[in-house]
């Protein structure tokens, strides 16, 4: 059984889910040589370490409202969870925030081909207005406290953030502890031990 095929099974998803996830996957397979989406050696374990990787977020969020990822870049982990919603939570659009041209560019064609209910904005995530997402999340994009800040801008004041991180994740915590408030669940991550997903709510500076 290929990866594609073992993944699929296990994420028990439709024909239709499945076409769409197989479509972007080949799409990444084609553009990544030109604009290095993801790491050359990751590629072999794109269907694990970097879808599965993000489906398992979409679980763990309201299903419906405002979804804003940041620092999209080929699309982890909002536009694999956009995929997934386009059945399994209909209510939730998604606005990925990607500053690379190139990869806007990759991002808007798998949403094209896919059909995906998508918006791609260009910029930086300190530089874009306001966003008021139900939920945010951001995949190696930058430190917590660092996500933290980019949470008082787009986040809704009821949303919740998810932030995949790894075994420095209490590391992490700590510091962001020295300029913010909040309140944090830990959820461990169905792809690689140590690592976590960070759903947090009520960010505020302390």
């Amino acid at each position: 059984m290929s990866d594609s095929d073992r993944i699929l099974r296990r994420l028990n998803v439709s024909r239709e889910t499945s076409e769409r996830l197989t479509i972007y996957a080949g799409l990444l397979e084609k553009w990544n040589p030109k604009i290095n989406l993801v790491s050359r050696a990751s590629l072999p374990d794109l269907w694990t370490r970097h879808i599965l990787d993000s489906a398992q977020l979409l679980g763990l969020a309201p299903q419906s409202g405002h979804w804003v990822d940041l620092g999209s870049g080929g699309g982890f982990p909002g536009l694999v969870v956009g995929c997934l919603a386009a059945e399994q939570a209909p209510g939730l659009r998604f606005t990925l925030i990607e500053s690379d041209t190139r990869k806007s560019a990759f991002l808007r064609t798998v949403i094209r081909e896919t059909g995906v209910d998508a918006l791609v904005l260009t910029a930086r995530a300190e530089e874009t207005p306001p966003q008021h997402a139900d939920v945010l999340s951001a995949r190696a994009l930058t430190n917590l406290t660092g996500l933290l800040e980019f949470s008082a801008l787009h986040l809704n004041i009821d949303g919740c953030a998810l932030f995949p991180k790894g075994q420095s994740w209490e590391k992490e915590v700590l510091a962001a502890r020295d300029t913010w408030s909040f309140v944090y669940d830990r959820i461990k991550s169905e792809t690689e031990a140590g690592s976590v997903i960070l759903r947090i709510r009520g960010a505020t500076r302390v």
